[in-house]
Formats: C-alpha cells, structure tokens, sequence
C-alpha cells in the first residue's frame, strides 16, 4: 500500500478491511474470535479490540505463511478454552485422570473452525453462513470457498477429482505446473476446517516450496490422505472474494461496495438520484421514501427517517436525520436533526448540535454544542455554540453567541418565544428569558428578563451636508446635490435630523468648522 498505515486499516465504505472482516464473522455468532497480527502489530491490535474487545489477539512468530498464522491461532484459542475448562474443574473439585495420555482437559477448540483472510473486504456474513451451512450438511473435513476468473494469475488453483468433484489439493501459482496454471477456478483463502482436522493437519506442515512458507492448503492434502471430504463451494461473484494489494484495488472495491450498498437500499425503498454521485457508508441506515440528491455523502453511523430528504452536495457524519426533514448543501457531524426540521443551504453542524422538531438552521449558520428547541430558527448568517434555545424562538441575522473569553467556553441560555434582532452578540455567560426581545445591533452582556426587551446601542446622529464637504466631487457628493437642489434645503430631512444640524449648527456656526488643511471637523462616516 506504500503507507505507514497497515494495509488491513485502511478503509472502504466507512469500515477498516479488518472491520469488514471481523463484521462478516461475527455475523456467524462464533463461540471464540481470534485475530492473528504480525506487520504492525500494535496499531492492528488495538483497532481489532476496538471493535471487539473479546476477541483473542494472537501474534504469529517470525515463521511466514497463512498455515503458520492459523497454527498460532489455533494453539492460542486451544489454551483459551483449557483454562475456561481447567476454571470450571476447579470450582466443582472434580478430578480427571489421564491415563491414556490425552490432555486432561481434552484436545481444545472443536467444531466447525471459519478461517478468512483480512483484505476480502466484499466477504459478507451471509456468504460465511451459506459456507458453513454446506459444511455441516456434507459432513466435509474442510469445504472451502472458490471462484472462478478469467484471469487467475497470482492465484492459488483448484484441483478437483474427476467424476466426484471433489477437492484433492490447492496449488499455489508459484508451484503450480503449466496444466494447473490453465484452471481458473481459484482459491479466496476462506475456509471451514473441522478443528480436530485442522489440528492434526497443521501439526504435520512443512516449508517445502517455492515460497519457503508453511501453507494452510497443504491442510487440504492431509485431510484427503485421512479420508477426510474435502469439497469446494463455488461462488459466481468473483468480487466477494476479491483482495485488496494496493490503493487501485481498494478505490475499485470501494466504489463496488459503495454501488452494491446503494442498490440494496433502492431495493428497500430509498430514491438515490444520482448514484454516480453519491456515497453511503456501509454502518448507515436509511428508511423507505428517504431521498438522496446528487453530491450526497452518509458516514459513520448517520441514519435517515422517512421521508426525509438528504442533499445535494451534503456530507454527513454520525447525523441523525428525523423524519421528513430537509438537509441541504450541509457539512455535519454528531448531530441531532428533528422531525420536519430544516437545514441549510451552507450550513455547518458542528458536534453537539440538536435541532428540534421543525426547527430552522439556515444559510451560512454554524452551530455547536448547541441544541435549539422545536419550532425555533436560526435563518441566515450566524453562530450558535455552547447555546441552548427554547421552543418557537426567532434568532436575527448575524447573530453570534460569544462563547470563549479566551480561556474558557461560556453558556448562552435563550428562552422559549423569544426575539433577538439582528446583528446582536449575546457575550456568554448570559441569559435571554421566555418572551423577551433584543434591539438589532444589541451587545447583550447582562441577562434579559422575560418579556423585556434589551437594547445596547449607541443613539444614532445624522451630519448634514457631510458628503458634500468630506467627499467633494464624488458620485455621492453629486447625488445628494441634485437631490437638494430638487427638493430644496432640509426638504429630505425628519424631524429629528433637522433638530440634530440645529444643535450642530448652534455649536459650531452657520458652518461646518474646518482644520488647518481645510477639511470639515466630522472625521470618519461613522460619526
């Protein structure tokens, strides 16, 4: 893979190669599940217990080969189960005598024994059972999985009996003979051994080949020189079994799983408008009448109720998505979108986000940790975080909860039915209660009553004749003249302008006073 990662952790549809196939076996509901780690072990290790924290880790020594690696695995699950064995014979002070020189505590594992490979992503929990299903109806020592390709180089190959079908061995491509290497039925590396079988044929391996590794196929000549059945079961979809050695075989094996997991759910109901366009992790669940738009992207563990509509141009992380909702051109992550709610366009969820039952989280609106009450809206062009909002309240444009005092995060609390006006800044810690308003362009640093209203803005003053005299000869100077001359003095002036260039006029003459560069005495446009 030319990567520090392993190539069993990197991932296809929202799942490591070794999720994939601890998720396959686990659907067998097996007694004992062992992961055998060599390359990388530490990182492949600790991702395995992540996924199952009861599943035996076993480290293969420096002896190469997949015979090698089920040796160790099978010595290890043989131990697990002596000392289950030797903990119950303790607790009941029965006594076993081995006079027939058996292990006291019986030979270990028995059954059926399940063995797959750890970059057959495609491997699903259903084949494994139909596998195991013909096993046990055969009575076979070892049924293995194969497929046939028109291409088999590289493969291991089949050789069956004449007449009987039967498997007499498998040959790897390297030791194969120029006959062998024309078979095209191949090995998957997937297998059902009997584990008493398995056991005897493994203690019997050998390194004699081109390789100079012990193989797990030879297991398959042992058990025919015992008399054992050793049969094949073959599957028509080469994909299942398909391995991954490179970054061109997992792009392609991704966009496989990704195309069988969207027909799946078109088969269940669920409109993909464009398929081509669009990609739901394997972890995702979606209900019928679900509609996904083209650029729509579901990770992780996101699930989408009916009738809800997802896109386009939307990528989703651990969403839960209520029924009937609308998420449009939204990036999201660990949250929470109620029934008949609705997101975006250019929204961003950040983790902690709750949107209630026909909320509103609107156009360029970013939120986090934040859970905003049914019916509630936050339309256009503001910031949510560490906020909780009540039922039916309306949040004004540009509004921003200030949340970080550059140490630590703050709360803002806004009560149910309440107003805040635009451009407001709500400095956290502080409350809004039910019922109130805020006055647009309001810094809200004290806490707002319920049914109050809270204003924190600077009295507007209007300086006539500014533009004139600071921006003489512009467009906007020439504007206001025309306007003048048309309407005559003060003519567009209200009342309460003319009343300010009064006490203007009053404090600095019939004229606006002037510096020493001859520039009027009102210095920015903000005055």
């Amino acid at each position: 893979m030319k990567s520090a990662t392993p190539k069993v952790l990197h991932a296809l549809g929202g799942r490591t190669m070794l999720g994939h196939a601890m998720t396959a076996a686990g659907e067998l509901a097996p007694e004992h599940l062992a992961v055998v780690v060599r390359h990388e072990r530490e990182q492949v290790a600790a991702a395995a217990l992540d996924l199952d924290a009861g599943a035996l880790v076993v480290d293969q020594d420096e002896i190469p080969g997949t015979g090698r690696a089920v040796q160790c695995a099978l010595d290890a699950l043989d131990a697990r189960v002596h000392a289950t064995r030797a903990a119950t014979l303790a607790q009941s002070d029965t006594v076993h005598d081995d006079e027939d020189g058996e292990h006291p505590l019986g030979d270990g594992v028995d059954g059926a024994v399940v063995v797959l490979a750890g970059d057959i992503p495609l491997l699903d929990g259903a084949t494994l059972a139909e596998l195991l299903a013909a096993h046990h109806a055969d009575g076979n020592a070892v049924t293995i999985l194969t497929t046939e390709l028109d291409d088999a180089t590289g493969y291991g190959r089949i050789v069956r009996e004449s007449g009987t079908g039967d498997v007499t061995a498998i040959v790897e491509h390297k030791d194969a003979t120029a006959a062998q290497r024309e078979i095209r039925e191949i090995n998957s590396s997937v297998y059902v051994f009997d584990a008493a079988v398995l056991r005897r044929g493994l203690g019997g391996l050998g390194s004699d080949n081109a390789q100079g590794e012990v193989y797990l196929t030879d297991v398959v000549a042992s058990a025919r020189a015992e008399g054992g059945a050793v049969r094949a079961l073959l599957s028509d979809d080469p994909m299942l079994v398909e391995g991954v050695n490179d970054r061109l075989a997992l792009a392609t094996l991704g966009a496989e799983l990704n195309r069988r997991t969207l027909e799946r759910w078109m088969r269940d109901g669920v409109t993909v408008v464009d398929p081509a366009t669009t990609w739901v992790d394997a972890d995702v669940e979606l209900a019928p009448d679900v509609t996904l738009l083209p650029g729509t992207q579901l990770h992780g563990a996101t699930t989408v109720a009916a009738g809800a509509t997802v896109g386009p141009d939307t990528t989703l992380t651990d969403v839960e998505i209520g029924a009937g909702a609308t998420v449009v051109r939204t990036h999201g992550s660990l949250s929470v979108i109620g029934e008949g709610a609705s997101v975006g366009p250019f929204a961003y969820l950040r983790p902690g986000t709750v949107l209630g039952t026909k909320g509103k989280i609107g156009t360029f609106v970013e939120t986090k940790n934040a859970e905003i009450g049914a019916g509630s809206k936050v339309p256009h062009l503001s910031y949510v975080g560490d906020a909780v909002i009540g039922e039916q309240s309306n949040i004004g444009a540009a509004s921003v909860t200030v949340n970080y005092d550059g140490v630590a995060k703050h709360r803002t609390v806004i009560g149910s039915h309440a107003r805040t006006g635009a451009d407001n800044m709500f400095v956290a810690p502080v409350t809004v209660g039910d019922g109130a308003y805020t006055a647009a362009g309001s810094i809200i640093t004290r806490d707002v009553p319920a049914g109050s209203l809270g204003v924190s803005r600077a009295q507007q003053k209007n300086i006539d004749g500014w533009v004139e005299s600071r921006r003489p000869g512009t467009p906007a100077a020439e504007a206001a003249a025309r306007t003048r001359d048309a309407a005559g003095d003060d003519a567009t002036l209200a009342p309460q302008a003319k009343r300010e260039l009064a006490e203007h006029n009053a404090l600095n003459g019939a004229n606006p006073s002037t510096d020493d560069d001859g520039d009027a005495s009102a210095s920015t446009g903000s005055a």
